[in-house]
């Protein structure tokens, strides 16, 4: 009885262990495909900056040209919702407010929802693959923000939602995929 506990353990250890590793090789993805995109553009040069225990951005991205820095915070995913915790947001502006040489420094969210949804444990269903891209306005505080598979967004303060409406930003790149939020008043 007592063996049969410890492979059942195990199993599942590693059932969790392989859905991390999942879900950062997503992230992983959806990063390189931004930095290729700004990349191939002749005035940008994009950087992924590494893992989030390190405390950066997920990527950096300049424009010396016309004066410009973004950094970016990269979400993807098969639910229905991704999130943007608050501290990722504060060090996003850290960075963005650090290069004051810069005319024009945005934080940027990447929201990628792949084209299957998951509907249960190891269950999906087909979808359109939706891409938004969410420009945060640095005049606000940071707070928790959930971007929907619609592409409207809102806050997460102490569990309860509040309507935040960031505002649609136009990447210097085309993706085929990206979507402009619906907004109902």
């Amino acid at each position: 009885m007592r063996s049969n506990l410890k492979i059942e353990n195990k199993t599942k250890s590693l059932n969790f262990k392989k859905i991390a590793q999942t879900r950062r090789q997503r992230g992983y993805n959806w990063e390189d495909t931004l930095v290729k995109r700004f990349n191939k553009m002749d005035d940008w040069k994009a950087f992924r900056l590494g893992s989030p225990s390190v405390a950066l951005p997920d990527i950096l991205c300049v424009n010396n040209e016309n004066s410009m820095i973004f950094t970016i915070e990269a979400k993807s995913g098969t639910g229905t919702t991704l999130t943007v915790p608050f501290d990722q947001i504060t060090r996003c502006l850290n960075w963005t407010n650090n290069f004051t040489v810069y005319k024009t420094r945005k934080v940027v969210l990447a929201f990628k929802f792949l084209s299957k949804k998951r509907i249960g444990t190891g269950l999906y269903e087909k979808r359109e693959l939706r891409e938004f891209y969410k420009v945060w306005n640095e005049k606000k505080d940071p707070i928790d923000i959930v971007c929907r598979y619609d592409g409207t967004t809102y806050a997460l303060i102490q569990g309860q939602k509040k309507k935040v409406n960031l505002k649609d930003y136009e990447m210097p790149f085309k993706s085929r995929h990206r979507k402009i939020a619906l907004r109902v008043n």
